[in-house]
């Protein structure tokens, strides 16, 4: 019985992204004991995963970690993070290892001279062509996301209003410059004229207040009311999700929901896109703006580098609420 070891740290999405590794190796791995590493906030991402055996977490001692991981005996280590830490704990595990291609050269050139050399890949088959010398091969079926019943926000916490459908409005992003602003968060809201449920963090519940005072029949802002796994039922009930290059965006693929995205600093070519199955029936829709100095990282800002955020206070709206309007009649 071989028994296998995944690392990948963070973040939401990266993790998500993740999930077809997961379920290939253990179902094309025969008799495979499938085991993963992250850090303890990611957790509970992976909690209900029925693919996986063990989770080890990343808390304040990373020795401590290596200690428990040495009592596994893995024989195969799948290093889908490649960075310093990952590097240490292969190091001190003896095991056959594998580790993914960050590419970051062809991303600082993408970036810096805008150069676009990035493979036309997505990601999420470069973590499985890492995994190619154990013959895993892509089954087609997409990502996973599972949530525990316990974890569904009650239906009774939604407004009458909202019960027989919404769209999905994400707010929360890591980086401002991914970040949805409020402009044009407000420009949705009324250009929809439909049930809205607002998802975020803490960080974005005063937006997400003064969203639903403007709107108060149509908005409801469940920003910092939730935790993740509860924020991805609502996202999985969502009849359209908006969103930017955020985790919830790759929930929302996972979900198999429609989904638009408004792309801020990143762009879709460095292979972080929407993922769907290949018999995927739901539709993703870039909206971008044609800039100069976009993109301008590989991750995000704290800070438009530009100081104007034009790759988001230029997004045309309206392109987007009239892509949407020909559906509403389903909310």
């Amino acid at each position: 019985m071989p028994k296998v070891l995944i690392i990948r740290f963070s973040s939401i999405g990266d993790i998500v992204l993740t999930t077809p590794v997961i379920r290939c190796l253990k179902k094309q791995l025969p008799n495979c004991e499938l085991h993963y590493v992250t850090k303890k906030s990611f957790y509970g991402l992976l909690r209900y995963n029925p693919y996986l055996d063990k989770i080890h977490v990343l808390d304040d001692s990373l020795d401590a970690l290596i200690n428990q991981l040495r009592q596994e005996r893995f024989d195969y280590i799948i290093d889908l993070h490649n960075n310093l830490r990952s590097f240490w704990i292969r190091w001190n595990l003896d095991a056959t290892s594998y580790t993914f291609k960050k590419l970051n050269v062809r991303k600082w050139l993408t970036v810096n001279l805008k150069w676009n050399v990035m493979p036309k890949k997505h990601v999420v088959d470069r973590y499985l062509q890492t995994c190619a010398p154990l013959r895993i091969t892509n089954d087609g079926r997409g990502l996973d996301y599972f949530i525990h019943q316990s974890e569904q926000v009650p239906l009774q916490d939604l407004p009458l209003s909202h019960l027989h459908g919404y769209v999905a409005l994400v707010l929360g992003a890591t980086y401002y410059t991914k970040r949805i602003p409020l402009q044009k968060a407000q420009e949705i809201c009324a250009g929809l004229k439909c049930p809205i449920i607002l998802i975020g963090g803490r960080e974005e519940k005063g937006m997400g207040d003064e969203l639903a005072r403007e709107f108060p029949l149509s908005v409801y802002n469940a920003c910092g009311l939730y935790s993740i796994n509860q924020s991805a039922s609502l996202i999985e009930r969502a009849k359209h999700v908006i969103t930017a290059d955020t985790g919830m965006m790759h929930i929302a693929a996972a979900c198999q929901k429609d989904i638009s995205i408004l792309w801020g600093n990143t762009i879709p070519a460095f292979g972080m896109g929407v993922y769907y199955p290949k018999d995927a029936k739901a539709r993703a829709t870039d909206f971008g703006v044609s800039l100069s100095c976009r993109p301008c990282s590989k991750l995000g800002h704290h800070d438009c580098p530009k100081k104007h955020f034009n790759c988001m206070m230029q997004q045309d709206v309206n392109r987007l609420i009239h892509h949407i309007l020909p559906n509403q009649r389903t909310y």
